[in-house]
């Protein structure tokens, strides 16, 4: 049992550090022995944990990454009432939460999935099951919205949860290299606008 939750530790701190360096250098950018140089591990050590660096980065999709997405910007507007006020709100936080990270790179799914696009089908299915996911509770969360009459029925909602998705991706690049306060005040104030629009008028 102490030896099983050992091993557990120390996949979970090399996928940790896995993730932060892919991330910060992108995944081809960035070594096997780059990792276990940060992690001060031998390359034994990494093999008996994982097959490959390929098998690595799975894990990290499976595990943090999905988790990292699901926590921020699923699990904020799940069964949620009220879905323009909340969706607006997850991705307000999620996106002050970027601003005051000094070690803002974008949005880490959508830099996956840009590197690995074109590249590697398998781990690009990994990813875009993510995005999937986000999709999908977007949109079961506005058609709620249309049905407890928050949403104008007429409302498309798979055209909205597209244009949440891309604009937020958008933002997240921008914020990078520009005014990251500045960038999110005028983005969110936009968002909000534009979901007055999609709402039922007689809701106060």
């Amino acid at each position: 049992m102490e030896k099983n939750l050992k091993r557990m530790a120390t996949m979970q701190r090399m996928q940790c550090t896995g993730l932060e360096l892919f991330y910060q250098q992108g995944y081809y950018n960035t070594s096997i022995d780059d990792i276990l140089k940060k992690l001060s591990l031998s390359k034994g050590a990494f093999y008996y944990h994982f097959q490959s660096k390929e098998d690595f980065f799975i894990s990290i999709v499976q595990n943090l990454l999905f988790q990292k997405v699901y926590s921020t910007l699923v699990e904020p507007i799940e069964g949620r009432e009220d879905p323009l006020n909340v969706i607006s709100k997850a991705i307000e936080d999620a996106l002050e939460t970027a601003e005051h990270n000094d070690l803002d790179y974008g949005f880490v799914l959508s830099n996956f999935i840009t590197e690995f696009n074109g590249k590697n089908p398998e781990i690009m299915k990994y990813l875009m099951d993510i995005l999937k996911v986000w999709e999908v509770n977007l949109i079961t969360t506005l058609q709620k919205g249309k049905s407890d009459g928050y949403i104008d029925r007429h409302v498309d909602s798979e055209a909205v949860a597209t244009y949440v998705i891309s604009s937020y991706i958008g933002i997240r690049t921008l914020m990078v290299e520009g005014n990251p306060k500045m960038l999110r005040y005028k983005y969110i104030q936009q968002l909000k606008n534009y979901f007055k629009l999609i709402s039922y008028k007689t809701i106060a």
